[in-house]
């Protein structure tokens, strides 16, 4: 079962902290495994639950802990982008008028927030890298944090809920097994993809 080939992490506190710092880091590295751990844990949150074995084992995480933790700690991430960007705007406003792809990223998500619509902060969440490109554009056009961080506490909030969405369902569908765990992850890429496609530059015309 995936909870027992984890090992102790899963079964102690910590596994909260871990999930919590690799949200918060992957703003600036985003090849960090947020997501599967969020997933991992979901798993054996499913199994703590007795939702996919009918048994009810100890030690395992709470899958609102799980959320409310990883949400969090992306809101947070996401602000300690936005506050590095807003003070060193120049030089990166310096960088972002040099790459057209950013420049186009950044009007669009201040024409966004700008109407009041964030979606695109949520929609960026999920696909990859997004999250970093929105947070530090944000900041460096000094975006009032009103305009954005309500849309980056429901994007995380979002991002989390459906994360351990996948992993906990995923279990107690297919069981707590590696097969759960890998079609839960093939559905959160798959997550990513469709934003990546949708956030993906027009023509111009």
């Amino acid at each position: 079962m995936v909870f027992e080939s984890v090992g102790a992490l899963l079964g102690s506190p910590w596994i909260y902290v871990v999930v919590g710092l690799s949200v918060l880091l992957d703003v600036f590295l985003p090849v960090l495994p947020s997501g599967v751990l969020v997933i991992t844990a979901a798993t054996a949150a499913a199994a703590g639950s007795g939702a996919a074995t009918g048994q009810v084992p100890h030690n395992v995480p709470d899958i609102m802990v799980l959320i409310l933790s990883a949400a969090t700690a992306s809101v947070l991430g996401d602000l300690v982008a936005y506050r590095l960007a807003w003070r060193g705007g120049e030089r990166l406003d310096r960088a972002i008028s040099r790459s057209r792809r950013l420049t186009r990223a950044q009007e669009r998500l201040g024409e966004a927030l700008a109407r009041g619509g964030g979606a695109l902060v949520v929609l960026a969440r999920f696909a990859p890298a997004g999250r970093s490109v929105v947070s530090l554009i944000a900041g460096a056009a000094h975006r009032r944090p009103r305009d954005f961080l309500p849309w980056s506490a429901l994007a995380g909030l979002a991002w989390a809920g459906y994360s351990a969405a996948l992993g906990y369902y995923g279990a107690h569908w297919l069981g707590t097994t590696w097969l759960a765990t890998g079609v839960s992850l093939l559905a959160l890429f798959g997550a990513g993809a469709a934003a990546a496609y949708v956030m993906r530059p027009r023509p111009a015309t």
